[in-house]
């Protein structure tokens, strides 16, 4: 199948092309504003499907609106008569269709003139009237104000949130290709004479606004969004990709002594925190017990030995890990517990614990085992 995508370089185009090379679809017809009318004419003679996904819609002047609207669809759509190919078509409209409004009606003239070329050439179109979109390689200060936002808090800029209380539609880009696939297919999700993506979601631009700044405080307390809510998860993966290329990493405190060092690298209010601990060899640490604290020890290299003794009696149990064999030791609650270091280079044991370590409430009893 010979695919045209129009608009191929700007953020939805990239997208897509990149999600259609994926799935296997080689012959691509990708459109931009480097190439000519030449081209697209050589494009509307051999392709099976159209993507139109190109458009205007923050011009200079606000006659550009029709022209990068309607114009560009007219002449799309006379090539493709002009060749006689009846390819199915789909466009990408805007929720701004339904207003009064200079970049609505342009986008209005284009769907009227896409059902106009349906009716009268028996071609299968794809309206479809997006919300603001988010995602990766979307544009600051053009596209989405995700993106602004974004952008501008990784890099300590300065944000405008003109209206906290205004609520927002958004769509991921990716629930956007995951319809756009289905609509290449034949199985769009429509509505009347509309094709529409299922899932959207609602923020207010305040809620928004604070979200994409705890992301960024997130590399300083530790934290991990809730993934658990869609959008947050999804706001997230679109935040990490505006970080500047030579910001990928930040700096953990270690707490280093003659034993070793600890360091803390997620806290969670629900899921408890990770920890890396450090121990050089012959070391032994821990001999402590908690009451309802419970941990997962990982030895990742190194070789130890984890001891166990229920505090109310002598036996001590023994486990040998190794970084060999990666293996998680539960410690139950109610034993004393140590790891010692019996290697000859450092042990490196990854720690999960059930809560964050609250200094107020250790529940840390020592106890030799």
């Amino acid at each position: 199948m010979k695919i045209l995508v129009t608009g191929a370089g700007g953020f939805l185009g990239k997208n897509l092309v990149a999600e259609l090379k994926n799935q296997g679809y080689e012959e691509l017809l990708l459109y931009t504003r480097n190439h000519t009318l030449d081209d697209l004419e050589e494009y509307t003679k051999k392709c099976d499907f159209v993507y139109h996904l190109a458009g205007v819609n923050r011009p200079e002047n606000e006659k550009e609106f029709m022209e990068g609207n309607y114009g560009f669809t007219s002449e799309l759509l006379q090539l493709l008569k002009k060749h006689n190919n009846t390819s199915p078509i789909l466009i990408t409209s805007s929720i701004q269709a339904e207003k009064d409004n200079p970049y609505g009606k342009s986008k209005k003239a284009g769907e009227d003139l896409l059902f106009e070329h349906s009716i009268k050439t028996g071609a299968e179109v794809f309206v479809y009237r997006l919300p603001n979109l988010f995602g990766k390689w979307s544009r600051p200060n053009y596209n989405t104000v995700v993106a602004t936002y974004c952008y501008n808090i990784a890099r300590d800029l300065d944000i405008q949130v003109y209206n906290p209380d205004i609520e927002l539609t958004f769509c991921y880009i990716d629930d956007v290709l995951e319809e756009f696939l289905k609509a290449l297919e034949g199985n769009p999700t429509t509505n009347d004479n509309y094709c529409v993506v299922e899932t959207t979601h609602t923020i207010t631009l305040g809620n928004l606004a604070n979200l994409i700044r705890d992301f960024k405080e997130s590399r300083t307390n530790l934290s991990v969004p809730n993934m658990d809510v869609a959008l947050t998860k999804k706001m997230y993966s679109t935040y990490l990709s505006f970080l500047p290329t030579d910001d990928f990493t930040y700096d953990l405190k270690m707490n280093i002594d003659n034993r070793g060092s600890f360091t803390e690298f997620i806290r969670t209010p629900d899921r408890g925190q990770v920890s890396v601990n450090v121990s050089k060899p012959g070391i032994t640490k821990g001999n402590h017990w908690h009451h309802t604290k419970n941990e997962k020890f990982l030895v990742v290299s190194g070789q130890g030995l984890i001891r166990f003794r229920d505090i109310h009696t002598d036996q001590i149990i023994e486990y040998k890990v190794s970084g060999e064999k990666l293996q998680v030791v539960d410690i139950p609650v109610g034993y004393t517990h140590s790891i010692v270091n019996t290697g000859d280079n450092d042990l490196v044991t990854v720690m999960w614990v059930n809560e964050s370590f609250n200094p107020e409430i250790p529940d840390t009893n020592f106890l030799e085992v």
